[in-house]
C-alpha cells in the first residue's frame, strides 16, 4: 500500500480544484487590534493584582507558621534543658 506522498498531491488538492484563499493583511484594522490589546492588558493587570494579593497572604502565613515553629522548638529545648 502506497502512502499519500506517492501521489504527488495532498488529499485536499485532489478534491479542491479552486485557488487557495489568500489572506489580505491590509484589510485588518489596527484600531481593533489596539482595543484588543488594551483589553488583554487590563485583564492581565487584574490577574497580577490578584496574584500579588494571594502571594502576600501566603507569605504572611508562612511567616506566622515559621515564628510558631521556632517558638515550639524553643519551648521544647528549654523544657529538656531544665530537666538536666
Amino acid at each position: 500500500m502506497n502512502g499519500n506522498g506517492s501521489y504527488g498531491t495532498s488529499w485536499a488538492d485532489q478534491w479542491d480544484d479552486g485557488p487557495d484563499p489568500v489572506y489580505n493583511y491590509q484589510t485588518k484594522k489596527s484600531s481593533g487590534a489596539t482595543n484588543s490589546t488594551a483589553k488583554y492588558k487590563q485583564k492581565v493587570g487584574e490577574g497580577l493584582g490578584k496574584t500579588k494579593a494571594v502571594a502576600s497572604t501566603g507569605i504572611k502565613k508562612v511567616k506566622e507558621g515559621t515564628i510558631t515553629g521556632f517558638h515550639w522548638i524553643k519551648d521544647k529545648y528549654n523544657k529538656t534543658k531544665q530537666k538536666h
